[in-house]
């Protein structure tokens, strides 16, 4: 199947080779006729079959922005499976677009290796006010001093009217049209790579959306003999099965090649049902590596997995599928626990701190104990010393979005939490990952949102997260997903950023960053290079990093009262700690006069340090405060309009 790809051009659905000539392909294993209906045009012009139930047609008279639909065996009419735009949405036509023709002002551009990555999640439709390409283009210098470089889009893939998550796209290869399509997409891009930011894309190739849907009019895309929870699995083992794969490997070359994105996050990978000899996974990484060697540039492959199996992330020189890196829900569990989640659901599995620790040494928990919530043994070690291979985070969109009020942290945890819950993060030993808005504390939801037209299917949607939500708080009332309220309700207030303690929280996140990406102990990602000590009865955690000779001691307090931490772990004893961060210092604080942290300015490493509630201390040895960079406050007027 792989001799179908051709790296350096799409090989499906309507391209433009030349200026007056153009390529139509379609995969139709079971049609019996295929014919292309281009609005404007008398008649529907036929295509040819070719082996392994592809059809083809080379003509002139199809031209960028026209609109068109296949006609299969005659009869029905349908947009095309590789439609790169849907002007009038997934019931509509689809338009030619040529990609090709965007001019790319990124020529410089260099992808940052994946270990210096510091992502920031974005959803498209409500990180602005207006939801679109545009705006967000707009708040990309906002991004930059907070000290972001890689942000990562949410899916962007076709959905059903203006108001969905993206993960129900029915168009993979367009992009969704109220967001700006696929030329304002390229042109963000290039604005990000301009200053300085990679972009990573999600992308969901596990299921379909349930509105908008025709690609098993085309061919068996989907398998009875698999299930997932979203129904059918894609077909990636059963007959028939190498055209979907065609068609997923060719839409994340086309995001790479066409549209120079930087990374791939795919969702929710251990949904892939997918015995061949080859898997999905490793085809993938094999293509990617093929179109690297081509152009020069370099990408990233990341994915959402459960799993607990590291042959996702191991390469494919040790028989795994080679993805660079997965999301840590792991780290993300514990360290909720810790700051004092509720023990229910997926939290049973977690007893906090101890497990904290675990994934600040191992990235998994269960790597081979039994699990109480799956009731099964579960996981195996991973046995890597780069940290890069995981992702970790304190919120994302399914951590918020998937609770029954949607909430963000900053609604669930005191103040002084919060910062404690960003210093966890940003001195792991992995990549770290926040979620728009947490870095001021937005308090607006983030609820689950779609808009169907279907009356049967609203009503599908309304029951299933009423049932999902059955047994928890059942006296709390469920967002209603379809209601264009709840959508914007979800919509980001940067107008917090002029108010206190916003403001404050932000500069902390900015200070937070830049001590990140200039310690060498905090952006080198040796895993090798860390040592950990819990106390549980405390509830405290000692981190101490190093790299070479420059070291750093990072003390966290989840207790709501302050704490003595005898200092255990030190580096060079004859050099002095020094204190670059300590969250409840006045600057970060609510009430500066109630609250003082007493934590001596240097230490050595046989004193005992006093913790306020919630807070995080970071020292360091060789690397004095005055070598610190601290960057500029943000402006919040700056970013508003």
């Amino acid at each position: 199947m792989t001799h179908l790809i051709t790296s350096d051009r799409r090989s499906l659905g309507v391209s433009f080779p030349t200026a007056n000539q153009a390529n139509v392909v379609v995969w139709a294993p079971l049609a019996i006729h295929v014919a292309i209906k281009i609005y404007g045009n008398p008649a529907a012009i036929p295509l040819k079959k070719e082996e392994l139930g592809y059809w083809r047609l080379t003509t002139s008279q199809i031209r960028p922005n026209d609109l068109y639909t296949f006609i299969l065996n005659g009869q029905q009419e349908y947009s095309d499976p590789i439609s790169l735009c849907q002007p009038q949405g997934v019931h509509g036509p689809s338009q030619a677009i040529d990609t090709a023709s965007f001019r790319w002002e990124d020529q410089s551009w260099v992808n940052p290796p994946l270990e210096k990555y510091l992502l920031y999640e974005i959803h498209t439709g409500t990180f602005t006010p207006e939801g679109t390409f545009q705006s967000l283009e707009s708040k990309l210098d906002y991004l930059k001093a907070l000290g972001i470089n890689a942000i990562e889009i949410m899916p962007v893939a076709q959905f059903s009217d203006t108001r969905d998550w993206g993960y129900d796209g029915v168009y993979t290869f367009a992009v969704q049209n109220s967001y700006g399509g696929a030329n304002a997409l390229q042109h963000l891009i290039n604005a990000c790579h301009f200053r300085g930011i990679a972009v990573v894309l999600d992308v969901v190739y596990n299921h379909f959306g349930p509105e908008g849907s025709y690609v098993s009019e085309f061919g068996p895309y989907l398998t009875d003999k698999y299930h997932t929870p979203w129904g059918k699995a894609i077909n990636f083992y059963d007959a028939w099965c190498d055209g979907i794969r065609h068609y997923v490997l060719e839409n994340a070359l086309m995001w790479f090649r066409d549209f120079h994105v930087d990374a791939l996050r795919l969702d929710a990978v251990y949904a892939f049902k997918d015995f061949s000899p080859v898997h999905i996974l490793q085809e993938l990484r094999q293509q990617v590596d093929l179109l690297m060697e081509i152009t020069g540039r370099q990408h990233h492959l990341l994915v959402e997995c459960d799993l607990n199996d590291p042959r996702f992330i191991d390469p494919l020189t040790r028989q795994g599928y080679g993805m660079n890196a997965q999301w840590m829900d792991e780290f993300h569990h514990s360290l909720r626990v810790a700051i004092g989640e509720e023990k229910t659901g997926y939290y049973a599995d977690f007893d906090g701190l101890a497990n904290l620790a675990k994934s600040y040494r191992d990235g998994y928990v269960y790597d081979g104990q039994f699990s109480t919530v799956r009731k099964k043994f579960f996981g195996r070690k991973a046995d890597i010393d780069s940290g890069q291979k995981f992702i970790v985070f304190s919120q994302n969109h399914d951590q918020v979005g998937n609770r029954k009020q949607g909430e963000r942290s900053s609604q669930l945890y005191s103040y002084n939490a919060l910062k404690l819950l960003a210093g966890a993060v940003l001195v792991s030993p992995y990549i770290p990952l926040l979620f728009m808005g947490e870095e001021w504390g937005e308090t607006n939801p983030f609820f689950y949102f779609v808009s169907y037209s279907k009356p049967e299917l609203i009503d599908a949607v309304r029951q299933g997260r009423q049932e999902e939500f059955a047994t928890s708080h059942p006296d709390e009332k469920v967002a209603d997903p379809q209601t264009e309220e709840t959508y914007k309700e979800a919509k980001l207030q940067w107008n917090l950023l002029e108010q206190s303690p916003h403001q404050s929280l932000l500069w902390y996140y900015q200070t937070l960053i830049a001590l990140r990406q200039q310690l060498p102990a905090l952006y080198h990602l040796d895993r090798q290079q860390i040592d950990v000590i819990d106390d549980p009865e405390k509830e405290t955690l000692t981190i101490h990093r190093w790299h070479e000779d420059q070291h750093v001691l990072c003390l966290m307090n989840f207790a709501k009262q302050p704490q003595s931490i005898p200092l255990q772990i030190v580096g060079d004893e004859h050099t002095l700690w020094q204190k670059l961060l300590d969250s409840a210092d006045p600057q970060w604080q609510l009430h500066p006069k109630l609250e003082t942290s007493t934590a001596p300015e240097f230490v050595s490493g046989s004193e005992t340090i006093r913790l306020q509630a919630e807070s995080f201390i970071l020292y360091a040895q060789n690397h004095e405060k005055s070598r610190f960079h601290l960057p500029d406050p943000i402006s919040p007027r700056l970013y508003l309009s």
